[in-house]
């Protein structure tokens, strides 16, 4: 009779691979809030139209406060993208040919290249600072909806490292409900971008001017378009409560209870008059249920019943 054993020192091994990789997760989402901050504190032109390079240079001299918002989210992302590097590289070396880890985090790098380039044709295209154009409109949807995207691959890649075993929820409806709370939160995401790029560029005084605003034959397209952030949010709320009941489990009540933080967050956000601060508290809830729905979402759509194969060189034969 021939059985497999997992040395401790394999598990270990495979225990900081997965550490690793929610350190990595963590860092995109650092690099996440800070662009938040650019867009909040209108200093997306803070290194001029220059990319990769700040004002033509390596090292911007004599600063203003606009280039070291900026600077510093550029030398974030580049620390983010060394990380990733190193963990595509480890993923690859730790986890054998086929394991979808491997195709998690290929994806995670394809999407942080067309995050670059989008952020580049951002400041080249000049779709920053007082910019209200309706291609600015189209390009911020582009861009968070891709970064939606960048954190989900980077959250399966953690995930699926983990190795842990799934149990399968069978059931038609429970893959509908994962589709919508996926599709219609990918929605909010980008409607949201638009609206926190409104109330930036054109701050409400007071909650009644802001809600006139919105239908205002006058308003500029920005303005007309806010209200469909908070209406998407309340459809995705619906998804995300049909989830809960599908799944009935610990990760369908912590999306439930991660909205429920997030509709909470985007109503402070619009009863204080949106300030950079509470921005950039709900795009942090944002991000912590984007990552729980989609690892939740995972469990449903490709579920794994038991750990995936560690390398051979991990494992041991007895007889």
């Amino acid at each position: 009779m021939r059985s497999t054993v997992i040395p401790i020192s394999s598990r270990r091994h495979s225990g900081a691979l997965s550490f690793f990789a929610a350190i990595v997760m963590g860092s995109m989402v650092l690099v996440i809030l800070e662009g938040a901050v650019v867009r909040a504190t209108g200093s997306g032109a803070g290194c001029g139209d220059h990319w990769p390079l700040c004002n033509g240079v390596f090292f911007p001299h004599h600063p203003r406060l606009a280039t070291l918002i900026e600077y510093t989210h550029r030398f974030l992302t580049g620390i983010c993208t060394a990380l990733l590097a190193v963990l595509i590289a480890w993923t690859f070396l730790a986890r054998p040919r086929g394991h979808r880890a491997r195709r998690a985090a290929v994806w995670s790098g394809v999407l942080l290249i067309n995050e670059a380039l989008l952020g580049a044709l951002l400041v080249k295209g000049g779709y920053v600072e007082n910019n209200a154009s309706g291609m600015r409109v189209v390009m911020q949807c582009i861009h968070f909806s891709n970064t939606m995207l960048l954190l989900a691959a980077i959250a399966l890649t953690w995930s699926w490292l983990r190795d842990r075993p799934q149990p399968a929820i069978p059931g038609n409806r429970a893959r509908s409900a994962a589709w919508l709370a996926l599709g219609s939160t990918l929605l909010v995401g980008a409607l949201g971008a638009v609206a926190a790029l409104a109330d930036t560029l054109y701050p409400p005084i007071s909650l009644r001017t802001a809600l006139l605003a919105d239908f205002a034959a006058h308003a500029p397209l920005l303005v007309h378009v806010r209200w469909l952030h908070p209406a998407s949010a309340l459809v995705a709320l619906g998804c995300a409560i049909w989830l809960a009941v599908q799944t009935r489990g610990g990760l369908g009540r912590l999306v439930l209870a991660l909205i429920g933080l997030q509709i909470f967050l985007g109503a402070m956000d619009v009863l204080s008059l949106a300030p950079a601060l509470m921005q950039v508290l709900h795009l942090l809830g944002a991000d912590l249920y984007w990552i729980a729905l989609v690892v939740t979402c995972a469990a449903i759509l490709a579920p794994r019943p038991g750990p995936q194969n560690l390398p051979s060189r991990a494992t041991s034969a007895q007889g």
